[in-house]
Formats: C-alpha cells, sequence, structure tokens
C-alpha cells in the first residue's frame, strides 16, 4: 500500500475529527475550508514523523489543533474577524427543536473560550479521557482536570446568566 493511498484512508478515516476542529476555529464556512485544507497539508507534512506511539486520532488531533491555534494566532495579529456563521446547525442531522437550541447555546459559548479552552471542551465532548487530553495538548493529566472544572464552572456561569 503506498503511502498517499494510506494516508487518504486515514485523513478519509478520522475526517470527522478534522471537521469539529475547524468548527470549534472558525467563524464561517470558507474560513472552515481553508483551515481544513491547512490541517490537512500539516498532517501530510507530518505524516513520516507519526511513530505509532499513540493512536492514530490523538496525534491528529495534537496536529489540528496545533494548526487551528497558530492560525487563529495569525489572524487576530492581522485583526481580519468576520460574523459567525450557524455551521453547527447546518451540519446537525437532529431535529429535536430544543436540543437544537441548546446545543447552539452550548456551541455560542464554547466558541467564546480562549484557544486552549475551546479545544479542551471539544476533546472533552469528544469523550476524551484526561489522560489522553494530556498527550494531545502537551498538559499533565491533573493540569487538564483542574482547566476543565475550571471551564465547566465558566460556561455553567454564562449559561444560567442568560
Amino acid at each position: 500500500m503506498s503511502k498517499e493511498y494510506e494516508f487518504t484512508r486515514v485523513i478519509k478515516d478520522n475526517e470527522g475529527v478534522i471537521f469539529k476542529i475547524t468548527t470549534i476555529y472558525t467563524d464561517n464556512r470558507e474560513d472552515q475550508k481553508d483551515l481544513y485544507q491547512e490541517i490537512v497539508y500539516q498532517l501530510w507534512k507530518a505524516y513520516d514523523s507519526f511513530k505509532g506511539d499513540s493512536k492514530i486520532s490523538t496525534w491528529m488531533y495534537r496536529v489540528a489543533l496545533n494548526t487551528a491555534i497558530t492560525r487563529l494566532k495569525k489572524e487576530k495579529r492581522r485583526g481580519n474577524r468576520v460574523g459567525i456563521d450557524k455551521i453547527v446547525m447546518q451540519q446537525t442531522d437532529h431535529h429535536d427543536a430544543e436540543f437544537e437550541e441548546r446545543l447552539k447555546m452550548l456551541y455560542a459559548h464554547i466558541h467564546g473560550l480562549n484557544e486552549l479552552e475551546k479545544g479542551l471542551m471539544l476533546l472533552l465532548l469528544e469523550g476524551k479521557k484526561y489522560e489522553e487530553i494530556a498527550i494531545i495538548t502537551g498538559l499533565s493529566p491533573s493540569n487538564v482536570g483542574t482547566r476543565i472544572s475550571r471551564i465547566k464552572q465558566k460556561l455553567k456561569t454564562q449559561i444560567v446568566k442568560k
């Protein structure tokens, strides 16, 4: 099996990882597409460096999050911000109006978090354990737990205010 074929298969099998990160770290569909391409490019550049010490999805999360955060920092320096596109709601298959509204509110609040907090919440919502989140982010598991606890409290306070 060729390297290109193997890489394409890995991307296809894990494209949900990339989609979720692009959704959290962008405001509109065009930026989402650009970030998706940038993440795939960075994954390709780093593909030979994957040693198999962790799951491929863990490695992909780490590369994708680093790419998204780096891109966001560059954009902030440029000052180029665009209004929020309700991309999350366009991608959902749920037809429960109350669930969709609650999901929309949660993502709106998550979107207001800083870069690291967004990544931590995304990984938590993905069902990742603190140990895996620590590997992806480079934080210690106890630091992950502390930060997530603080983020949950912050979100709870924001949501209760509304």
